[in-house]
């Protein structure tokens, strides 16, 4: 247990950062797997921008990987573009 103020205060921000990185990260993950299931070629490409701005985002915040959203990002598009 933090005996500072200072480490008091970080554990707080700390938890709070926590269930919002959580939270991003779980809905751009169900973002991803609804796209993966549609079959509709001009909602796909909708839902693909979003989800690229999302998982741009987490890898900015490196939240994921920059590699990790790079390899989503290419393999929703392929799948998009079969459609």
């Amino acid at each position: 247990m933090a005996n500072h103020k200072s480490a008091q205060k970080r554990n707080r921000s700390n938890e709070v950062k926590r269930l919002r990185n959580k939270y991003q990260h779980k809905t751009t993950r169900n973002a991803v797997r609804r796209l993966r299931t549609l079959t509709d070629k001009k909602e796909a490409q909708t839902l693909m921008n979003s989800v690229v701005s999302m998982l741009d985002k987490l890898a900015k915040r490196n939240i994921i990987h920059k590699n990790k959203a790079a390899n989503l990002k290419s393999g929703l598009q392929l799948k998009v573009n079969k459609l």
